[in-house]
């Protein structure tokens, strides 16, 4: 499998993972979220949304190298 395939996959989970995370932070009734506070809880989703637009970005610079023929 190509690494800007496995890339594109990541950031697909990673950024999903990122709106769960959101809806269940501002839509939950309760303190927690996922055993954490709503405050740490939507500062993981922030981050977890920046790790999926840094490989959303790895994935085109990829897909750029592969189309000139040098893998990596």
């Amino acid at each position: 499998m190509k690494l800007s395939k496995v890339l594109h996959v990541g950031s697909v989970v990673v950024g999903v993972a990122g709106v769960v995370s959101f809806a269940a932070a501002v839509f939950w009734d309760s303190e927690s979220v996922f055993g954490v506070t709503k405050i740490d809880a939507l500062v993981c989703t922030a981050v977890l949304m920046l790790i999926a637009i840094w490989a959303a970005v790895g994935t085109i610079h990829h897909m750029m190298l592969e189309e000139k023929g040098e893998l990596i």
